[in-house]
């Protein structure tokens, strides 16, 4: 890697640990409520979430006990910039191997309830490698219209965003505004690769039940 591209890189690196700048409307943490206190539809949420957590990580450590990613690249959380994107996008030393065998995963979570907005696979800072295909058409250059549809390879550093990648609790549920003007729930469960924390599943759904 050349000078200036890795100077990029890790500019890419230092924005992600910024501050986030949205809010959650409201979260409960899995450190503090028990399962059995969540509703129905949670519940459904959280056992989709687990199996999709245990999926992804089992995804993450075949990658590694195949040597086609080493775990100092997985871990070393740096993002190269793909030009001329607006939100910027990133790709990593494993956004590719995501690409094969995340997105998968994925739809298939996705597709077992209507209410499911998207299911997504991030790191710690909130870099998603791989969104649903729904959010990954191809760009159109108009601007509205891509924040919609081409979703993929961003970093969600805002507060749901970083609070869900972040959080080691068995589970988080939050509820917040998306940049896209819907409101909705979210629900992660944590990535552990051999015992160390990388990421998150977060599963976005609307609420059909109050609490």
């Amino acid at each position: 890697m050349n000078h200036t591209f890795r100077k990029t890189a890790l500019l890419a690196l230092a924005l992600a640990a910024l501050a986030p700048t949205a809010s959650a409307q409201s979260a409960r943490s899995g450190a503090n409520t028990p399962a059995d206190a969540l509703s129905a539809q949670e519940r459904e949420m959280l056992a989709l979430g687990e199996e999709f957590a245990r999926r992804c990580t089992e995804t993450l450590e075949g990658w590694l006990a195949k040597k086609e990613v080493t775990k100092d690249r997985l871990f070393s959380f740096l993002y190269f910039p793909l030009p001329e994107t607006d939100p910027p996008k990133f790709t990593t030393d494993y956004d590719k191997l995501s690409d094969r065998d995340i997105l998968a995963i994925e739809e298939s979570i996705l597709a077992r309830s209507p209410t499911i907005i998207y299911t997504v696979m991030v790191d710690k800072n909130g870099y998603l490698p791989t969104h649903n295909q729904r959010y990954s058409q191809p760009l159109t250059g108009n601007k509205a219209s891509d924040l919609v549809n081409n979703r993929t390879k961003r970093i969600f550093n805002d507060r749901t965003g970083l609070a869900s990648a972040r959080s080691t609790a068995p589970f988080l549920v939050q509820r917040y505004q998306r940049d896209t003007g819907e409101t909705m729930a979210d629900l992660s469960v944590p990535i552990f690769i051999d015992g160390k924390h990388w990421g998150a599943v977060r599963i976005g759904y609307r609420q059909v039940e109050a609490k």
